[in-house]
């Protein structure tokens, strides 16, 4: 008897009522604001990521050991931004609502903020831990208020002063800096401090967005907007196990855009930093 032909992400196979963490992909990129592409992220990650193996050297821990389900892709409508992030809002706001843990897989970096709306209902003292290249703090993008650029704006607005902490930022505009200097916890270029958050933030409810462009493009060229400067694989490595003492209860990764990387390097750091990641949180 043959079964269904079901693509998940490796190791990723379990029933949902079983599973701690739900992984699910937002593929839009519909306000990218150079080079688009990473609508294409999540089914290219499910396909590569057979390329790696379950079990992790660095954490010893094998994703076979834990209970992790597959949720595939959303339906999004490209071109209507507010309708996309509430279809994400709603679907991560069930899986919060099973006490279950959404990861979601981008997509731009705008598709977080539909996951983070979902969380700040359930938990009003949500605090938010952002790595990335980028600010992502302007008020808009071009006069429009919903943008990968302006992402974090937008958090911002959603859960205050001082619920933001931001690491490997290495790029913006002028404003954006001064303006996190009043309001997030702004750590530039790497992740001095990040030891010392993760103390103040223990025992408090935590969303981890990672724009993986947070990584220098000798590593990571396959992204929409690469920005020289960044992070080593193993420096983001060791950033994201710091993380462990964290409550997390949900998390992305995302800004991968595999078309713009033919060698498929940057499609497998995704996957490997994935999979510490579901390791990491189960």
């Amino acid at each position: 008897m043959l079964n269904k032909n079901i693509e998940t992400f490796l190791g990723c196979g379990s029933d949902y009522d079983d599973a701690k963490i739900v992984i699910f992909g937002a593929p839009f990129d519909s306000t990218t604001s150079y080079r688009p592409g990473t609508r294409f992220a999540s089914k290219t990650m499910r396909a590569e990521s057979f390329g790696i193996e379950t079990y992790s050297p660095y954490q010893d821990k094998d994703l076979e050991e834990i209970a992790v389900f597959d949720g595939g892709d959303l339906e999004l409508c490209f071109g209507n931004p507010k309708k996309a992030l509430k279809a994400i809002e709603k679907f991560s706001a069930g899986i919060l609502a099973d006490n279950k843990i959404p990861c979601m897989i981008g997509g731009e970096h705008l598709v977080t903020l539909g996951a983070v709306t979902a969380a700040a209902n359930k938990y009003p003292n949500l605090h938010v831990v952002h790595f990335d290249a980028h600010a992502d703090l302007r008020n808009d993008y071009l006069g429009e208020p919903l943008s990968h650029a302006t992402v974090m704006r937008r958090v911002w607005g959603l859960i205050g002063d001082g619920n933001i902490h931001q690491f490997g930022i290495r790029s913006g505009e002028r404003s954006e800096f001064l303006f996190a200097r009043e309001h997030t916890y702004l750590h530039q270029f790497g992740f001095d401090g990040l030891e010392q958050a993760v103390e103040d933030l223990r025992g408090k409810p935590v969303y981890f967005t990672l724009d993986l462009d947070v990584l220098d493009p000798s590593v990571f060229p396959g992204t929409g907007t690469p920005e020289a400067g960044g992070v080593t694989f193993l420096q983001l490595l060791d950033a994201v196990l710091k993380l462990s003492p964290l409550n997390i209860v949900g998390f992305d990764i995302n800004e991968l855009s595999p078309v713009y990387d033919q060698s498929g390097v940057s499609t497998a750091v995704a996957c490997k930093i994935l999979r510490e990641l579901l390791l990491l949180f189960a």
